[in-house]
């Protein structure tokens, strides 16, 4: 009876190390840019280097690199050496809906936005990352106005993802909790459900909070991977690994665009 239970045992003990030992899902970033000294050839090193699938993406809207319809095609000349990388338009600021056409949109494989540029009430245009251009009177009267920015971004203009999620301003990033309710979460959940669009796990930001991520989980939002480096000095797509493994999350929980350059689109 000993040498059964004996044998039971290891066996179960083999089984998990097997279950433990598959390989990792494969990640795809799609939220990598071409700044500081990193350029498409460092993107193919890194990538190979580091198992992890790129999208290389563009900024483009008012008072950036890329603020014309006329512009588009050149973003397209650079990339089609590249077709390993997904392409897409990171489309900055409110205007940018105005500034680029449908055509111009779908020459990319998908298009993303944040909601850290936006105008108040008091008619201030805010870029939140920058405190010079970041307007605070009332902390939670400014929580309430990003939300409702981000909801209407979501509701109405026509992106993929939406990236750098939940992102708070200096002063208030130390009290993420405070600002981040559930009522505020869940808006914004709701919003990207109904719109299907897919919320970025960000490296870099550490962001959304597993809270978060687990109330849209259950609501069936998908995912992506995304790390908006500031330079060459990123790595890893730490963050996605730990909330992937907290979460169980699968690869049907992540949305993927489709590379129309490699599939002869484009």
């Amino acid at each position: 009876m000993k040498a059964i239970n004996l044998a039971a045992a290891m066996a179960s003990v083999l089984i998990t190390i097997s279950c433990n030992s598959t390989d990792e899902m494969p990640i795809t970033d799609l939220h990598v840019h071409l700044k500081g000294r990193f350029t498409l050839e460092d993107a193919v090193k890194k990538s190979a280097a580091e198992n992890i699938s790129y999208g290389i993406a563009f900024n483009c809207g008012y008072k950036f690199p890329i603020h014309s319809d006329a512009q588009i095609d050149s973003v397209i000349n650079i990339m089609k050496d590249y077709p390993q990388f997904y392409m897409a338009m990171q489309a900055e600021g409110r205007e940018w809906v105005d500034i680029f056409s449908k055509e111009s949109r779908d020459k990319f494989d998908y298009v993303f936005t944040d909601g850290m540029t936006f105008t108040d009430a008091k008619g201030r245009r805010n870029r939140i990352w920058i405190k010079d251009e970041t307007w605070i009177d009332d902390e939670q009267e400014f929580m309430d106005h990003l939300v409702g920015v981000i909801v209407k971004i979501l509701n109405e203009e026509p992106i993929n993802i939406y990236v750098n999620p939940t992102y708070l301003p200096a002063r208030m990033s130390d009290r993420y909790d405070l600002f981040w309710t559930n009522e505020r979460m869940d808006k914004v959940i709701e919003a990207a459900k109904k719109n299907n669009i897919a919320i970025e796990i960000n490296n870099r930001y550490r962001i959304p909070s597993y809270e978060f991520l687990k109330r849209a989980k259950e609501a069936g939002v998908k995912f992506t991977v995304g790390t908006n480096n500031a330079d060459e000095n990123f790595t890893g797509a730490e963050y996605a690994r730990e909330i992937i493994k907290k979460l169980k999350l699968k690869q049907d929980d992540f949305y993927l665009p489709v590379n129309k350059r490699a599939d002869g689109r484009n």
